[in-house]
Formats: C-alpha cells, sequence, structure tokens
C-alpha cells in the first residue's frame, strides 16, 4: 500500500488528519477550455490578455502527472450553453446589451459542441477521466458531480482551473458546505486580474481556513514524490 504524506499549507496539512489516501481523493480542473484560455478564443478575440489564464496550464499538467500516477481520481469540468442561448437567464442576455455585446455578436463562446468549449489540448482528458459539462459558476448546480463524487467515496478534493475567482471558488465554496476538505492550489488557477487573484486565496485561508487550506503545485507534487511503497 502506498503512504502518501498530507501536502504542506497553509493554515494546515491537507488532508489535516496527515496521509493521503489516493481512493478517497479527487483532483478537480475547472474549465480549461479553448473559449478562455487558447489563441483565438472568445477572451483572446473580446481583447483580454489571456496569458494569467494560460498561466496555470503548466504547473495543472504536473500536478496531473502525480495524480494520475498516484490513482487519485481526475475529474473535469466544462462549462457550456446552447448555441440559441435559450438556456441563458433573462438577466445575462440583458447585461450583455448593456456593455454592447450581444450574443454571438463576436463568434459563439462556450456553445456546446465548438471548438471553443472543449478543453485545451494541453490538458486534454485521459480515457475513464469524467467530464461534467455544467451551465452554471459552480460545478455541483445541475450536474451529477456529488453522484461521480459519491460513488467512488471522495472526501479530499484539490481544485485547479479557471477563472479562481469565479468558477473556481464558487465551487470550491460549494464543496466545502457540502463536507469535502477543500485544497486550493494557487498557481494551477487563472484569473485576468492579480488583485482577484490573490483575494481569491486569502478568501480560503481566513478564520484559519474556513474554505480550506492553500498550497502551490510545487508542494503538491513534493507529497507525492516523498511517498513511500
Amino acid at each position: 500500500m502506498t503512504t502518501i504524506s498530507a501536502v504542506a499549507a497553509t493554515p494546515y496539512p491537507w488532508p489535516i488528519a496527515g496521509t493521503i489516501d489516493p481512493s478517497r481523493t479527487a483532483i478537480l480542473i475547472i474549465d480549461m477550455q479553448a473559449d478562455f484560455c487558447a489563441p483565438g478564443g472568445y477572451m483572446d478575440r473580446m481583447g483580454f490578455d489571456t496569458s494569467p489564464l494560460r498561466a496555470p496550464i503548466k504547473p495543472i499538467g504536473r500536478v496531473l502527472a502525480a495524480a494520475r500516477n498516484a490513482g487519485l481520481t481526475v475529474i473535469h469540468t466544462r462549462q457550456g450553453y446552447r448555441a440559441d442561448h435559450a438556456d441563458h437567464p433573462q438577466f445575462r442576455k440583458a447585461r450583455n446589451r448593456c456593455h454592447g455585446a450581444a450574443p454571438g455578436e463576436d463568434g459563439p463562446s462556450l456553445v456546446r459542441g465548438t471548438p471553443g468549449w472543449e478543453i485545451i489540448e494541453e490538458l486534454s482528458p485521459r480515457a475513464g477521466e469524467p467530464i461534467v459539462d455544467k451551465r452554471a459558476n459552480g460545478a455541483f448546480h445541475g450536474t451529477d458531480l456529488a453522484d461521480l463524487l459519491m460513488t467512488r467515496d471522495i472526501r479530499h478534493l484539490a481544485f485547479c482551473g479557471n477563472t479562481i475567482d469565479v468558477c473556481v471558488h464558487t465551487t470550491l465554496r460549494d464543496a466545502n458546505d457540502r463536507g469535502f476538505e477543500c485544497l486550493l492550489l494557487s498557481d494551477c488557477c487563472g484569473c485576468v486580474d492579480p488583485e482577484l487573484h490573490a483575494a481569491a486565496v486569502r478568501m480560503v485561508t481566513i478564520e484559519d481556513g474556513v474554505f480550506g487550506c492553500v498550497a502551490t503545485s510545487e508542494t503538491f507534487v513534493a507529497a507525492f514524490n516523498g511517498s513511500s511503497g
């Protein structure tokens, strides 16, 4: 049996009990999709600097390699909508009109089945790794994520992806409320605003880790490199 020491994290180690049980641990890769972080994707076409959204790709790759090698569950999420935007709430359509971007005006974004909706090639899911398709910021809302975790008896979740202040944080907080022990891997999460990134990290650790704990890809991988069979 493999023994894996807890990841050195702030404000407490993850898991807090002291060791990682691969059979009860999962890595959640949130929305690493072309529209968010690939050249020519929606964010790029809208004029945003996508380099902060691409920065997590290599750290996530290292975390994925360690997790897969140790036999952890790997789950990917993918946000997407109907091509006719019929599943967009009215306020979202109104918000788009307010800032002058009608749905589809700059090309389809996060439309299911389009290239921009797909997970980027660098982090392509392997055969057998579930993809959770969602329509909301939170990955639990209206999806089977809770069932996937329950049937695998997962209790510990590590979070990566885009963006740290929206979809990652929303899902992490929900997971925390559901009783999962959460780890945010800070350099594995992107954000277009560095101040928002820093605030999102800090919010996890306030009140002695009210939402979970925080580590980096380096400390995560180090825990697995130090494992013994």
